[in-house]
């Protein structure tokens, strides 16, 4: 099944969550331990391509196919001999075709090896393409190794509390009621980290609205937008809408909040978390472009406007491995394109006294830093406002950053996906 799910996955190139989803809907006579065997196997290769690449050359298999990396895997990683590995590949129902006489001579090289090696280098032993070795030097010097290791792990499922029905303490009570144990999140008031895996979605608290799925991090850049009742607020890539129902939550379903994105397909997404959420001031538009007339029509009028711009996704590799061996160099280079495009639009938004919070799910200083820094330099009618000030003003509590302006969070420093938050007020 996991030499299938691959292959479905090149016939069809996008997100792995996707092409996992279509694979399930045709296979529903899978039982759920099958179901988390198979996915577990699949997003561990993932995590671990980079290493079962580099054993397949150096034992002369060259680049690794579907098949070799996952004979790697159960060598490298399960520790199966020779033997073993063969028995499993027996051609019977369900099983795949039996080894080739390469194929046995990579089970027999790789036995009794470990997954790392000395010899691995860096980008291989920590699991990023090397052609982003730079970058990622750039934004984690010599913490490199322990920043990379903690996004090569899998990602916690974490939950935010509608504000606009249950408390936290309602919330983890309505959970535990659904047999689901919670514990509360270290930054953000209204997370809840889930002890475990459970079916989150046939409880009774996630159906009526108390709790929707949303990391820590994004929570966070929610947060420090500082919405609050009766103001003009804009989330300019609204997506599937998750910081959307924060902010109508913040504002307590009060004032006008647009969603704004280009793709219709994802604010349709939206649809039943607003049903679910109780939220009733959100009015979702997509945009045709950074001409659209709805932008001109409502040029300085937003007290906030969020953009959570489009990114490299660096910061959720946890979640997403696939997606560090999907983008391309050119792929970088059109976001970050995209991302001066929309922080542009957004900026002929804000009022002056407004803000424009600017985030991403990046690591890359590419994305980040250098991008807050040069629309100050092109939009000077705007300063940058100090993210310790703004997060004393709003969340509260011990800060998790440093001195500087913008704010950074990564799994191993903050136990959050990877996010930058830059927080601009405009004076003029």
């Amino acid at each position: 099944a996991v030499i299938d799910l691959f292959a479905d996955c090149a016939a069809k190139p996008g997100p792995a969550d996707q092409a996992v989803a279509a694979f399930f809907r045709h296979r529903r006579y899978a039982g759920s331990k099958d179901r988390r065997a198979v996915i577990d196997r699949f997003y561990g290769i993932l995590r671990r391509r980079a290493r079962l690449g580099w054993w397949c050359e150096r034992v002369g298999m060259g680049e690794a196919s579907d098949r070799t990396l996952l004979i790697a895997d159960l060598a490298l990683d399960d520790s199966l001999n020779e033997t073993a590995v063969e028995a499993l590949f027996n051609a019977a129902t369900y099983s795949p075709a039996v080894l080739e006489e390469t194929e046995k001579t990579l089970a027999s090289a790789l036995q009794g090896e470990s997954l790392a090696h000395p010899d691995m280098p860096d980008n291989v032993r920590l699991e990023y393409p090397d052609w982003l070795d730079d970058d990622l030097r750039r934004a984690f010097g010599g913490d490199l190794q322990r920043q990379m290791t903690a996004l090569c792990e899998p990602a916690p499922v974490v939950l935010r509390v509608n504000g606009l029905k249950a408390t936290r303490r309602d919330a983890m009570a309505a959970l535990e009621k659904d047999g689901i144990a919670t514990t509360p999140t270290l930054l953000s008031p209204l997370g809840l980290r889930l002890d475990g895996r459970v079916n989150l979605r046939n409880a009774k608290a996630f159906r009526s609205g108390l709790v929707e799925i949303q990391d820590e991090g994004s929570q966070i850049a929610a947060l420090l937008t500082d919405a609050k009742p009766g103001m003009s607020v804009i989330d300019y890539c609204a997506g599937g809408g998750g910081k959307t129902l924060a902010l109508a939550a913040a504002m307590e379903n009060k004032g006008e909040l647009a969603a704004l994105d280009v793709s219709e397909k994802r604010l349709e997404k939206m649809a039943p978390r607003l049903r679910r959420s109780g939220v009733s001031i959100i009015g979702a538009r997509a945009l045709c472009g950074p001409d659209d007339d709805w932008l001109k029509a409502n040029e300085a009028a937003a007290d906030r406007v969020l953009v959570d711009a489009p990114c490299s996704g660096s910061g959720v590799w946890r979640r997403s491995p696939d997606a560090k061996w999907r983008l391309q160099p050119d792929d970088l280079v059109r976001r970050m394109g995209e991302q001066k495009e929309v922080l542009a639009a957004a900026a002929a938004l804000v009022r002056p006294g407004g803000r424009l919070i600017y985030a991403t799910c990046s690591v890359l200083e590419r994305e980040n830093g250098d991008q807050a820094d040069w629309f100050l330099k092109t939009f000077p009618g705007f300063a940058v406002m100090a993210a310790g000030g703004v997060w004393a003003g709003t969340i509260g509590g011990d800060y998790p950053g440093g001195d500087e302006a913008y704010l950074r969070l990564s799994p191993a420093s903050t136990a959050t996906d990877g996010f930058f938050i830059a927080v601009f007020e405009r004076r003029i």
